[in-house]
């Protein structure tokens, strides 16, 4: 198996209603009913690994497989500093896809038609904001030069080697504590980035949901604002 149709087998499954169980800390995150929602889209775009390659070889996962990121600007409002997938709100008359592929041209430069389009999973409740974001699995048949577009949105784009991300070593539980509460989110410690949050639970699940995760410790935790100002 390879994992393009690793991706199109869970995909099939997702459609079918037996795909694995998805994290039950999706449950908690929910969208405020009578409040507008908000919907959007993320592209998690997987391909063959540019000219860096992975470091680990704990991981299960193919060797030579990638996943590309963004960090978000540190001068930007809503979740300034995070690595997150490239993506955005969807726009009037947009499918999911539409919106997932034109954020990704916008933010990274990348070029759409060299990406195909494997399917969508299901919508992901993201509460600020009151967001419902669809992500959409996509494998880069062509690849394109990424950059930063735009340094008001975006302060990097890379792409990171999957094996890394899967290592035990790189895996941590983030915390992070806002208005007297803490939250708890699998991460992932790679690029001098902590990637964490939405983007951190939205690919631990679908690491554990294709099989390729390796066992790691869940009760190392690390601060996300204590790393913020270490590496900031």
């Amino acid at each position: 198996m390879t994992a393009r149709q690793d991706l199109i087998d869970l995909v099939a499954a997702v459609e079918a209603g037996t795909a694995p169980s998805p994290d039950p800390r999706w449950r908690e995150l929910v969208v405020e009913p009578g409040e507008r929602v908000r919907r959007a889209a993320v592209l998690m775009l997987f391909g063959s690994l540019d000219n860096v390659p992975a470091a680990s070889v704990k991981a299960l996962a193919p060797a030579d497989l990638d996943v590309l990121l963004l960090q978000r600007a540190q001068t930007l409002d809503d979740h300034p500093g995070q690595v997150a997938f490239p993506g955005g709100g969807i726009d009037p008359g947009e499918s999911a896809t539409d919106a997932a592929l034109r954020e990704a041209e916008e933010e990274t430069g990348l070029d759409p038609a060299g990406v195909d389009v494997l399917g969508v999973m299901p919508e992901l409740a993201l509460p600020r904001g009151n967001f419902l974001v669809t992500p959409v699995l996509g494998w880069w048949a062509s690849q394109s030069p990424v950059r930063v577009v735009d340094y008001g949105e975006s302060s990097q784009v890379f792409r990171v080697p999957v094996r890394d991300l899967l290592d035990p070593d790189n895996r941590v539980m983030a915390t992070v504590t806002r208005a007297g509460q803490t939250f708890q989110s699998p991460a992932f410690t790679v690029n001098d980035v902590v990637v964490w949050g939405f983007t951190g639970m939205i690919l631990n699940q679908l690491f554990d949901q294709l099989g390729w995760a390796v066992p790691w410790d869940r009760s190392s935790l690390l601060s996300v604002d204590t790393w913020s100002r270490l590496h900031g």
